[in-house]
């Protein structure tokens, strides 16, 4: 069975965002809600329409894809689910109203029709108890994380009666058309995800109540330094909503075993309670643990629920856990170091203690806290970086009760890289971590390589012959050290004659662009000559990987920005994930492109433009002054971005894997060999400076984006 028409009955924050990326994947949709009284009785629907078509936070890829998108509600349009492949509820967190739903459209649905819940709580079993067998052969659950465009997590659960071949098609849709990392879980209270990212979660504000922290020393510790989002926790609260967080918490109290360690961190905190009587519910509502109130970042004193201005902490042991790892907080001195491993102690006793009750290995536990709640490694591959004796030891200490998982572990690890990546069973012994097939995680793969050359930048692999270059500063940063491995690794595969290179990471993102602080070093040392070797040798780099012999693919997820984006615009070919975000942002600081970017921009607006090249340079001037962005690789190419040979995937575990293909099968390839044009001459460049002295006389353009676009114009003109 194929599924190509999708309805979603629910069209708030979740419902919505699973029609958009339903839509995304090019499918029709039917996204319906209860009517609404007034004149628009499809309001409710057309309201969570709306906000995923919402450009500052596109739950979309594009117009098309919003156009797939039909809206109704469940009065007048139930009988069009008649037609449907796959109906996914979304509906609230409440059983009666499911049940009474599911009997409705079990009376509508065709036979064949996947029906699904996006509940994060309720088991299946309670869920379809009143159902009738052949609709529970096709029920399961698919739990989407929010933002369900771009959270990767997916957990799929099958009930004890749900045909196998229902959830493999539910499994190779959600992978391949949703571009999700599916987790199959089984039918336990709050399956993986948020199991322990919420334990994880209100162990962290619990403590910082109990010790006494502001939430600015919390989210310092439990967050960048132990691999974790820089939000943290009170941070996190305030992102999710106060208001929502708390019941899920409180839902999980509800469903949890009564001897399950999140009872003890499940409560209620009286402070919190006032701050959502008194609408301090998180950003949603402007304030929360955070602020900003006149131009000023302000953070709520614990004690006295009053706030007071943020500070700028500067915690040394939180930067050197960031940059050399987890060991270096949790064996700090003081408050900070009894704060980090009271939370983590617990979280990773936690983890351990739900296994063989979740799964029989560590995998689907990191791939969850990875995928659904962006943390670096998960709880398992933690404890191998601390090791497990480390941590068993120091928790007999405590005279903590070791589990049995854990236990086996003693004098080894949960993860074996020798030779291919295994993970320990639980019983005893490893086996090989098996992804679907096509899906080739980079992080997975580096974990039994050896760099061939690294710095604290970068590093470049031998994968199979081909050179694979890894940005890894803070936010993949660019500077000198960069450059100078994706150079090493450019003369090499010349050299070795090796299959060819590709540009990846498994990050968040693939480069924020070129670290600004080295940069702003050279101005303030008045080193004009350094600065000079520095923009030169970055030029002539991205230049080599465009007049490179061999295949040089750039496959690009997140965030793509200025110089990062200079590396990906002289890539062959780019392959990049459905959620790129790139552009040239350096006006946005007052500087120009300074990579090959400006000449990139123009040649490709002449491509677009059939060869006209005064067309061209004014859109070249527009991108280029404005810092345009595209949210998304169907509006990097709108914007002349990504050229027609370029293409993305949906899922990003299969990134690597296409990127590689295409060096197998370089036909797509595409050389930068141009013909030499008349560019756009005096008259143009005049005609840019007049419209950028005129909007700063209208007070559009500061004195200095007048220079800074004077320089743009000459360039491309």
């Amino acid at each position: 069975m194929k599924i190509k028409k999708v309805a979603v009955i629910g069209a708030g924050t979740m419902g919505a965002g699973i029609a958009g990326q339903a839509a995304n994947a090019g499918c029709d949709v039917l996204l319906l809600d209860l009517p609404s009284d007034g004149q628009d009785v499809n309001a409710l629907a057309q309201k969570g329409l709306d906000r995923i078509s919402n450009p500052a936070d596109p739950g979309i890829i594009s117009a098309a894809a919003g156009a797939r998108i039909t809206v109704g509600n469940i009065r007048d349009d139930f009988n069009k689910l008649a037609d449907c492949d796959w109906i996914a509820e979304a509906i609230l967190e409440r059983l009666d109203l499911k049940k009474n739903l599911y009997k409705k459209l079990d009376a509508v649905c065709k036979s064949d029709a996947i029906i699904s819940s996006n509940t994060s709580t309720i088991p299946i079993k309670l869920l379809v108890e009143d159902m009738p067998l052949a609709f529970r052969k096709r029920f399961a659950i698919t739990h989407f994380f929010n933002p369900v465009r771009f959270m990767p997590l997916l957990e799929l659960v099958a009930g004890e009666d749900t045909d196998p071949a229902v959830m493999a098609v539910l499994h190779e849709f959600c992978d391949k058309e949703l571009g999700k990392g599916v987790v199959p879980c089984r039918d336990t209270p709050g399956f993986l995800g948020n199991r322990v990212g919420c334990y994880a979660i209100q162990t962290a504000l619990h403590t910082a109540f109990e010790m006494g922290l502001s939430p600015q020393e919390a989210d310092a510790i439990f967050g960048r330094p132990m691999g974790i989002p820089k939000t943290g926790v009170f941070g996190l609260y305030d992102l999710i909503g106060i208001d929502l967080m708390s019941d899920v918490a409180t839902s999980l109290v509800s469903i949890l075993p009564d001897g399950d360690a999140f009872h003890a961190v499940g409560a209620k905190l009286p402070l919190m309670e006032n701050m959502i009587a008194n609408g301090q519910r998180g950003r949603k509502s402007g304030a929360g643990f955070y602020r900003i109130k006149d131009g000023e970042k302000q953070v709520i004193n614990l004690e006295t629920g009053t706030y007071e201005p943020a500070k700028n902490l500067n915690i040394p042991v939180a930067n050197k856990a960031e940059k050399e790892g987890i060991i270096h907080v949790l064996e700090a001195d003081g408050h900070y170091g009894d704060y980090a491993w009271s939370v983590m102690s617990r979280v990773l006793l936690y983890a351990a203690s739900l296994v063989p009750e979740v799964g029989d290995n560590p995998v689907a536990v990191d791939d969850a806290m990875k995928m659904g709640y962006n943390w670096i490694k998960g709880p398992f591959e933690l404890i191998d970086e601390i090791t497990p004796d480390y941590l068993i030891g120091r928790l007999e200490s405590e005279l903590c009760v070791i589990p049995d998982y854990l236990k086996q572990a003693a004098g080894s690890s949960f993860y074996d890289t020798e030779s291919s990546l295994k993970a320990r069973e639980y019983g005893g012994g490893f086996a090989d971590v098996v992804r679907p097939d096509g899906t080739l995680r980079f992080n997975d793969r580096r974990k039994t390589l050896t760099p061939v050359n690294a710095n604290s930048e970068a590093s470049w692999y031998n994968v199979d012959d081909v050179a694979l270059v890894e940005f890894h500063s803070k936010a993949n940063a660019l500077g000198a050290g960069s450059m100078s491995i994706l150079e090493d690794a450019l003369e090499t595969v010349a050299s070795k004659k090796m299959r060819g290179l590709v540009v990846h990471n498994d990050a968040q993102h693939f480069s924020c662009g070129v670290n600004l602080n080295a940069v702003r070093a050279f101005f303030e040392a008045e080193d004009w000559d350094g600065l000079d070797a520095f923009l030169n040798h970055f030029q002539q780099t991205c230049h080599k990987m465009a007049v490179a012999e061999f295949p040089v693919i750039a496959a690009p997820v997140g965030l793509s920005l200025g110089g990062g984006f200079e590396v990906v615009l002289h890539a062959k070919q780019v392959i990049c994930h459905a959620n790129s975000n790139m552009g040239l942002v350096e006006s946005g600081v007052g500087v120009i492109p300074a990579g090959g970017g400006c000449k990139e921009t123009l040649y490709r607006w002449i491509d677009k433009k059939n060869g006209d090249v005064t067309a061209a340079a004014w859109e070249a001037f527009y991108a280029l002054g404005y810092g345009k962005t595209a949210s998304s690789p169907v509006h990097a190419r709108d914007l002349a971005m990504l050229r027609d040979n370029d293409r993305y995937v949906n899922n990003r575990d299969r990134l690597f894997s296409e990127a590689m293909a295409a060096i197998a099968d370089p036909t797509e390839q595409r050389d930068f060999s141009r013909d030499p044009i008349a560019m756009a001459g005096r008259d143009e460049f005049a005609k840019m400076v007049k419209w950028a002295e005129d909007m700063h006389a209208k007070g559009k353009l500061f004195a200095h984006d007048v220079f800074v676009s004077t320089e743009i114009a000459r360039i491309v003109t």
